[in-house]
């Protein structure tokens, strides 16, 4: 599937320790990464997405019902040895640049890193794994009006990031940030440092690991890749979960 030089394919680290309050009731005792599209969890689309990509090494840090999440895998993919869990215990008091650094030891070669909540189509997956190389790459899409709870990119005039945060200034807004990253070359050393040397600061425990991006974005390090077209939706409230069942719902069921 791949068409990268680099023969072994990169690693995936997906975060989803949360809970996902602003779904309540139906996280009241589901994580949020469970929660059925199509009939499928969410977790689901995504292990099978990137199963068809031949990533086989999948690290799944959870917290809030981990023992579910483990259920999930025993009973689905048993046969996947390399699908691991790992437990943030801090779930509860911090965010998810704690998880990140839960992870960090994973970081020693390239990786994806997928927000928990991301439905993703493996058509979405291959095309930002052949992306132009780069250390960091972050995958975008474009709208015409971006809201509030957006995670909005400035780009410059070659692709580049420039920012990405929930408050880039409406005139500097390019693109948004779907939750899926891919670190290679010196791309993991690189977060894992930031990362590590991050939460030696308490504040930082209510961080989104985007501001490690945001930061690193500044010194020219991560480019974009465009998935305009592709089938993606992020999970963040109740309505979100019907549209993602549209978009997702004519898509091929493995069972």
């Amino acid at each position: 599937m791949m068409k990268n030089n680099n023969t072994t394919p990169p690693k995936a680290i997906i975060l989803s320790a949360g809970q996902g309050r602003r779904l309540l009731p139906l996280t009241e005792s589901t994580p949020k990464c469970l929660l059925p599209v199509s009939d499928k969890p969410v977790l689901a689309w995504q292990i099978d997405a990137l199963l068809a990509v031949g990533i086989e090494e999948i690290t799944i840090i959870a917290g809030f019902q981990v023992s579910l999440i483990e259920a999930l895998l025993q009973q689905q993919y048993a046969n996947h040895p390399a699908i691991k869990i790992l437990f943030n215990p801090f779930y509860e008091v911090a965010d998810n640049l704690a998880s990140c650094w839960i992870a960090r030891t994973m970081m020693d070669s390239d990786f994806l890193l997928l927000n928990g909540d991301t439905v993703i189509e493996s058509a979405l997956l291959n095309k930002v794994l052949n992306s132009e190389s780069a250390p960091i790459t972050l995958s975008v899409d474009y709208k015409n009006a971006y809201d509030a709870d957006d995670m909005k990119v400035q780009l410059d005039t070659d692709g580049w990031v420039q920012q990405v945060s929930k408050i880039v200034p409406p005139h500097q807004v390019d693109a948004e940030s779907i939750g899926l990253i891919y670190f290679r070359e010196q791309g993991p050393q690189i977060f894992r440092q930031a990362v590590e040397s991050a939460l030696r600061h308490p504040a930082e425990l209510k961080s989104w690991y985007l501001s490690i991006i945001d930061t690193l974005a500044k010194q020219h390090l991560v480019n974009s890749c465009s998935v305009k077209g592709y089938r993606w939706c992020e999970i963040d409230f109740i309505e979100d979960l019907a549209k993602a069942g549209m978009i997702f719902s004519d898509s091929f069921h493995h069972e």
